[in-house]
């Protein structure tokens, strides 16, 4: 193998290889921390549920915008790189409350389907989040690598949305 091929082969496997450490390390901290059910509740919601649901709402709606941007930008249009900068920052953002109280007060659960799915896909947004983070900083990545792992990303962020704010709404309704 030449040095050109390892130096390829390396720009792939290290984000790769450490996106999956992160998912691993959620998995195994989520499942061996006793979950202390405490939640903190803010003002104007019903419960702790109601405002991760609306998080992860809003994180999916950025994500949207991640997608849409990120096509603008593969098609010739840099101005909407500020744009696909900042909502994908904000989507994080939106996020991370949500994470600390699943890891915190629920732990990595796996009694029902619905809700083994929707561990799974927590440990792996952040894998895959910290995969296209390591990618974005490599000049020697393929240029296939980063839309995947972005991919991965939006795909992972949509099925949290669907094993959890949507299970939601359909089953409290929208107002709660």
């Amino acid at each position: 193998m030449s040095t050109a091929q390892v130096q390829k082969a390396t720009s792939v496997a290290v984000p790769l290889s450490v996106g999956a450490l992160v998912a691993v390390a959620l998995g195994v901290y989520g499942r061996l921390h006793d979950p202390t059910g405490v939640a903190i509740n803010l003002a104007g919601f019903s419960s702790f549920l109601a405002v991760k649901t609306w998080l992860a709402t809003l994180a999916a709606v950025l994500g949207l915008v991640q997608l849409a941007s990120a096509v603008a930008l593969y098609r010739g249009h840099p101005k909407v790189a500020p744009l696909h900068r900042w909502s994908g920052r904000a989507a994080v953002a939106a996020t991370l409350p949500v994470v600390a109280h699943c890891l915190y007060a629920l732990g990595f659960q796996y009694d029902e389907p619905r809700i083994l799915i929707h561990s799974l896909l927590g440990c792996f947004f952040y894998g895959a989040f910290v995969a296209k983070m390591l990618t974005l900083t490599r000049t020697d990545a393929p240029k296939w690598l980063l839309p995947v792992v972005g991919g991965a990303l939006f795909t992972a962020l949509i099925g949290l949305w669907l094993t959890s704010a949507l299970w939601f709404f359909t089953t409290f309704g929208v107002i709660r």
